[in-house]
């Protein structure tokens, strides 16, 4: 298949790429490279993929990559481009759209909400668009466990009522949620957004705590711990998310009856955070000074995703063990930093 990948040089969009391209796929990787965090570590994540860095400047210029040949292409652009992203989709003949492009961060959206407005938005509507006027068989798109708000039922399930988000960066997966559901119900679109929950693992973004965590603690500095360390997260490893994501972008969508669908993707378990911080000094071989601090506006106490549908319709088995996750991510870290 022809694929799209959105969010290309991101932490999951990287990842996908790798595992697409080693499935047999072609993959035009699209990506804006914004500033939210260091740029450097989206490049050397392109790198990863044959992407020159210089190539990777050039506005709107397709480039190829030195490992993969015209199998991978990566182009750098905006999604709120009305002009160049039609032109994208008519000079490739997509089979499937996964969009990972997105303003991330919870915290962020308290400092400057309209980038999720044009990114999150305008952004999701423009590509919208392109698959409607570009026949495209199938949307697989990025939503979030924020959604969920001040959800007290655990695990959070699909089927749970999602109408008090308390963050604008939840507010705009949600709006997408219905977005999609407006051109799978208008215009006949297989749409497929994923809830994702705390995904951790190498390449990670430098605003997780798991890297601003490692961070702190080999550089001898204290951790800030939230709600003074009575937090639980639904901790995910990068590898059984892409497994998943993966699974449902290869699945012929016309085996399934709705157009329209929504699904966690998760662990299918929840992890104190206490214990998260604990495997990472286990991991790093050194113990950490906390600084516990109160509850962080936008945020919730705990996620739990009921990934029970994605079992069922597609195999879905997270597997990885959070010590060896973590693990990975300590060893990925002491390597990319020379440390």
């Amino acid at each position: 298949m022809r694929i799209l990948v959105t969010g290309a040089a991101g932490f999951i969009g990287y990842h996908l790429c790798e595992a697409l391209l080693k499935g047999g796929h072609s993959v035009v990787g699209l990506d804006n490279l914004n500033d939210y965090y260091e740029v450097s570590l989206k490049y050397d994540r392109l790198q990863q993929l044959g992407i020159d860095t210089k190539d990777a400047q050039q506005e709107k210029v397709q480039s190829s990559s030195s490992i993969h040949g015209e199998k991978m292409i990566f182009v750098k652009m905006n999604l709120e481009d009305r002009e160049a992203l039609p032109t994208l989709f008519k000079d490739h003949d997509f089979d499937v759209v996964c969009n990972l492009a997105a303003q991330a961060g919870v915290r962020y959206s308290l400092e400057n909400p309209a980038s999720y407005i044009d990114s999150n938005i305008v952004g999701f509507l423009n590509l919208l668009e392109c698959c409607r006027h570009h026949n495209i068989k199938h949307l697989v798109y990025a939503s979030s466990s924020s959604v969920y708000g001040l959800n007290e039922k655990i695990p959070f399930s699909v089927q749970d009522n999602v109408d008090h988000p308390i963050s604008l960066y939840a507010a705009s997966k949600k709006s997408n949620e219905l977005m999609a559901h407006t051109y799978s119900h208008l215009y006949g679109i297989p749409t497929t957004g994923l809830r994702f929950f705390t995904v951790y693992g190498p390449w990670g973004r430098p605003d997780m705590a798991i890297y601003l965590f490692t961070k702190a603690i080999t550089q001898g500095k204290p951790i800030n711990v939230f709600n003074h360390g009575k937090m639980e997260r639904d901790f995910t490893y990068v590898a059984d998310i892409v497994e998943g994501v993966e699974r449902i972008i290869e699945k012929p969508v016309n085996e399934r009856k709705e157009l329209y669908k929504l699904y966690n993707i998760g662990n299918n378990s929840s992890v104190k955070l206490m214990d998260f911080i604990e495997a990472i000094e286990t991991s790093l071989g050194v113990k950490a000074e906390k600084n516990m601090m109160p509850m962080q506006p936008g945020d919730v106490t705990r996620t739990w995703a009921d990934v029970d549908d994605l079992i069922a319709d597609y195999n879905y088995r997270p597997n990885t063990p959070v010590a060896e996750g973590i693990q990975s991510f300590v060893d990925w870290y002491k390597g990319y930093y020379e440390l």
